[in-house]
């Protein structure tokens, strides 16, 4: 459903929120505990400093935190800078002219899914993830 890419990042923001309350979590720690190859984690986890979803701290003690509150940081916001969910949905019939003008018999109805798919990631938050035990097994 979603880009590799964005999925990784779902998932390391999700362990973030749930093991980065008392310091920063480093790249390697997180890889290992996500099974994601360190070096594409760190380019994703860099990635998402740059868009403000996370904190990125230098040094000894450094590593990478939350930098939005759980209950304030949806979904959308996280996989947005890797895979775009309303611009992905196609044509379910394969048209390459097909919208509410010239639509396929599928149009309607497969409209709606992809609007409800992308308003489920602009309107859960990682609190309402972790809240419902969706989060990842340590």
């Amino acid at each position: 459903m979603l880009a590799q890419t964005a999925e990784y990042a779902l998932r390391a923001v999700l362990h973030l929120a749930q093991h980065g309350d008392d310091r920063p979590l480093r790249v390697r720690e997180m890889a290992a505990a996500l099974d994601i190859p360190h070096n594409y984690l760190s380019k994703i986890l860099h990635q998402l400093t740059r868009h403000g979803v996370l904190v990125s701290l230098r040094g000894k003690a450094g590593g990478f935190r939350l930098a939005v509150l759980p209950e304030r940081l949806e979904l959308s916001t996280i996989i947005q800078p890797f895979d775009r969910v309303e611009e992905r949905r196609r044509c379910l019939l394969g048209r390459p002219q097909c919208s509410d003008r010239t639509a396929c018999a599928a149009h309607t109805r497969w409209k709606e899914v992809g609007d409800t798919l992308a308003e489920f990631f602009r309107n859960t938050t990682v609190a309402d993830l972790l809240e419902r035990g969706a989060a990842l097994p340590v």
